[in-house]
């Protein structure tokens, strides 16, 4: 049940995301916040193809622990591409409200990107291990919770500000994401079950996405 589930899900979700991120690009018509929002949405769909389509073959044939290898280079992977995500909306959230200077927040968010991905190349990290040191899973994500804190709150006060009705939750689903995301790296390896909660921090990616084709269409 766990298989067919999980499958379809992840099918759905792959399929949306970058049909969407697609559709952004080519409808984007020279508006830089929705090209750069496809392409955010593409990037997203691709990234995590990599860890979820040998997941569902594997809980679909002989189980997980004989894709160890398949399933740690798509986690790393999935783990570059979801950093990169926060860039790009880093960027839509400039280019949608105008933002000029800001050197220094600019610079904020490379670092946090870039240490975030040095950490996750380091080989501590035993990606291709069956059992991958919990520490490391914690200290890789330092520097992208306080990306993600970073990116809420700009987002979170620019909507205010502007009255911005379109991406006026968009914060929220970031919120939603790490909210989900945070008690599956400290508790998944000890309580399983806890594994759940990526269905829901998966809509929250999604419902991101969604914002962005929306407001693309009805500003078209």
């Amino acid at each position: 049940m766990q298989a067919i589930f999980e499958t379809i899900f992840d099918i759905i979700y792959l399929s949306t995301v970058v049909f969407l991120g697609v559709k952004m690009i080519m409808g984007s018509k020279g508006r830089r916040q929705y090209f750069l929002f496809g392409v955010m949405a593409v990037v997203l769909g691709f990234g995590d193809a990599f860890h979820l389509v040998p997941r569902a073959i594997a809980l679909c044939t002989t189980g997980l622990e004989d894709y160890t290898t398949a399933l740690g280079i798509g986690k790393l992977i999935t783990s570059v591409t979801m950093t990169l995500f926060y860039v790009l909306l880093y960027y839509v959230w400039r280019r949608r409200y105008q933002i000029p200077g800001e050197r220094g927040l600019t610079v904020a968010v490379w670092a946090l990107a870039i240490s975030r991905i040095l950490l996750c190349l380091m080989p501590q990290n035993r990606w291709l291990s069956a059992a991958p040191p919990l520490s490391w899973g914690i200290y890789r994500n330092i520097p992208f919770l306080l990306l993600g804190l970073l990116i809420i709150w700009i987002f979170y006060q620019s909507a205010k500000q502007k009255e911005d009705y379109e991406f006026r939750f968009l914060w929220l689903t970031i919120v939603l994401s790490f909210g989900f995301y945070i008690p599956v790296v400290l508790f998944a390896d000890t309580i399983p079950a806890i594994g759940a909660l990526m269905v829901p921090k998966t809509c929250a990616y999604v419902w991101t996405v969604l914002i962005g084709y929306q407001a693309m269409q009805r500003e078209c």
